[in-house]
């Protein structure tokens, strides 16, 4: 079997990274190594050094868990971490594509996201918006959310009844999402408090 170049392999390390760290679980060097079955912590710590030397990771020195998305923590600016679907599901890209302001108290623990799709336009949440999303909130049943299904990300309204989870489209020509009938891996990347929309 061909190896898979180290460019693909360091792409796939990056998305994996920008999946935990947004899920407020950044991973240890051996947590890399053993997601991605490397034979040492060697090679993972040389895609991660990779990672930081471009520029797309940051790494506080001396850390267990000390990698984090570049500007994920800059007081008055939250990162602008690529596009999220608004409609069927799109895979979840976390590239940083700029800053957004937001007050100063809410920067370490929010991120923005671009919407692509009209599946939330009852909510007054279009294509080409940004939405802003606090990654630590406590999700109740109607909020907005950004949800990670497999590697996959959306932007729904989130309902729970009982047990059961949905989650809902707000466009009657787009289906709700059920992860538990889907048996779709879940989790909530945080709650969207405010759409910025430029006219």
């Amino acid at each position: 079997m061909p190896k898979t170049p180290a460019g693909a392999t360091r792409a796939r390390i990056h998305d994996f990274m920008c999946q935990r760290i947004l899920l407020g679980e950044p991973p240890s060097v051996r947590e890399v190594q053993d997601a991605f079955s490397f034979k040492s912590t060697a090679t993972a710590r040389e895609h991660l050094d990779a990672l930081v030397e471009t520029g797309l990771l940051e790494h506080e020195s001396g850390k267990h868990r000390g990698y984090r998305l570049p500007g994920a923590f800059v007081p008055g600016l939250a990162p602008l971490l690529g596009r999220v679907q608004a409609g069927s599901l799109t895979e979840a890209v976390a590239f940083a594509d700029g800053y957004v302001p937001v007050s100063a108290d809410l920067a370490a623990n929010c991120f923005a996201l671009t919407v692509r799709g009209e599946s939330m336009s009852g909510r007054e949440i279009h294509d080409g918006d940004i939405v802003l999303v606090q990654r630590d909130a406590r999700i109740k049943s109607g909020d907005v959310v950004v949800a990670l299904l497999g590697d996959e990300a959306t932007i729904k309204t989130f309902v729970k009844v009982g047990q059961q989870i949905i989650l809902q489209a707000e466009n009657p020509l787009f289906d709700d999402i059920d992860p538990g009938a889907e048996r779709l891996e879940f989790s909530i990347l945080g709650r969207v408090f405010e759409v910025r929309r430029s006219l």
